[in-house]
């Protein structure tokens, strides 16, 4: 059920867990000697592998809804952002970037703690924080690899300057985790902001993608996923001067059929960011770029508004020219026509829980997520299905990973 985020490092201590990159290619947790079960015991209370729970309830009131599969909403749009430049740039519209730029400009907080591509392995992201534009920019378009975002943590608290979050929905539900042990994570974290996930793509994966075109992972020195342009071209360039760009459906395929993705994010029972103020998705009819036509999209993106905070931020940001708008009344249904596979991973996850605690292993324990209520729905032959289908998984070893044992250095 690892994720790689580090927090287990973060609030255990480096010289008792250490977050590094292991021979599978993960980033994976490696326990020292001195680890004891109380460290244990608050790792197993703030990992998201073994914990997962939608918006704290504190932040609903009468004027939130609450939808079956997308979670709390209070208001949603179709938008972009304002600027042209930021727009190209982005992902997709280039929100999260907007956003980032405008709690900056407005001086609503210090910095931003956000991913960007990792200096030292392109295919990989590592934490950062922003502190100007600039810096913003620089970590534009979306990361598909292997993050440890977390394992500062403790660093960027000790700060102890206001802040906004940007990350992946695992990684907002980690860190609202580990606020119930810390309270310098809700008096400091003052927006908290994240995307609509599909997963990641595994270190392997990534390996035979490269290897289609002669390229060894260690010659890669720069890698861009996404972004300049709508979704825009996937680029990497090595040490020997080759310069690839393809199109984004060449990477991941034309549908959710091609994706290669880690176990984890297979039964993740939150991909859509239940618990952060704003998240954000692509809108592709489908859940997928035409690659006919995925070079003429200028981009625009969902923008689902959870909290009073998010509301406020969303409506400044339009306001104030940050954010374009598109279309101001979204509904649950467009969503669901946009990410058709995060509605069915939501219905089928109950099941596939059920499916890995009859074969004796993990599941994240849930909270205010729905999923029994929406599996009760599919009925019982389909929830057989999916627990069974996922106990094979279990038998035939797909659900495992080798005991983490650190990498040599590239």
């Amino acid at each position: 059920m690892c994720i790689g985020c580090g927090l287990c490092q973060a609030v255990a201590g480096p010289e008792k867990v250490k977050a590094v990159k292991v021979t599978s290619g993960h980033i994976r947790p490696v326990a020292g000697p001195d680890l004891d079960h109380e460290d244990v015991d608050l790792i197993y209370d703030v990992c998201p592998g073994t914990r997962v729970d939608g918006l704290p309830e504190r932040l609903v009131d009468e004027s939130t809804q609450i939808d079956p599969v997308w979670g709390a909403h209070r208001t949603i749009v179709l938008a972009h952002a304002g600027d042209p430049a930021i727009r190209f740039e982005g992902s997709t519209g280039g929100v999260l970037t907007a956003l980032g730029t405008y709690l900056l400009e407005t001086q609503r907080v210090k910095f931003i703690f956000h991913t960007k591509a990792s200096r030292s392995e392109p295919t990989f992201g590592e934490s950062t924080l922003s502190f100007t534009s600039g810096d913003v920019w620089e970590a534009a378009g979306s990361r598909y690899g292997p993050t440890a975002t977390l394992v500062d943590i403790k660093d960027v608290l000790n700060r102890g300057e206001p802040f906004a979050f940007i990350g992946k929905p695992c990684d907002i539900g980690a860190l609202r985790n580990y606020a119930r042990h810390d309270q310098r994570v809700d008096t400091l974290v003052k927006y908290w902001l994240t995307l609509v996930c599909g997963g990641y793509m595994p270190p392997a994966a990534m390996n035979d993608f490269l290897a289609r075109y002669d390229v060894a992972p260690t010659d890669v020195t720069a890698f861009r996923y996404r972004g300049r342009g709508c979704p825009g071209p996937t680029r990497f360039e090595t040490r020997q001067g080759l310069v690839k760009e393809l199109r984004y459906t060449d990477f991941w395929g034309e549908d959710e059929s091609g994706w290669s993705l880690p176990f984890r994010c297979k039964v993740c029972p939150d991909g859509i960011g239940e618990s952060a103020d704003i998240a954000v998705c692509d809108t592709w009819p489908g859940g997928s770029p035409n690659p006919k036509t995925e070079d003429q999209d200028p981009g625009a993106n969902a923008m689902i508004a959870r909290t009073l905070a998010g509301q406020e931020l969303l409506e400044a940001a339009i306001h104030d020219g940050a954010l374009g708008v598109d279309d101001p009344h979204l509904s649950p249904k467009d969503i669901t026509d946009f990410q058709p596979h995060q509605m069915k991973k939501k219905y089928a996850v109950w099941a596939r829980f059920e499916g890995l605690k009859a074969e004796g292993c993990t599941a994240p324990i849930t909270n205010r997520l729905r999923l029994k209520h929406l599996a009760d729905e599919m009925g019982d032959a389909f929830n057989t299905m999916q627990a069974n289908g996922t106990r094979k998984r279990v038998r035939d070893g797909n659900t495992k990973e080798p005991t983490p044992q650190p990498a040599e250095p590239n």
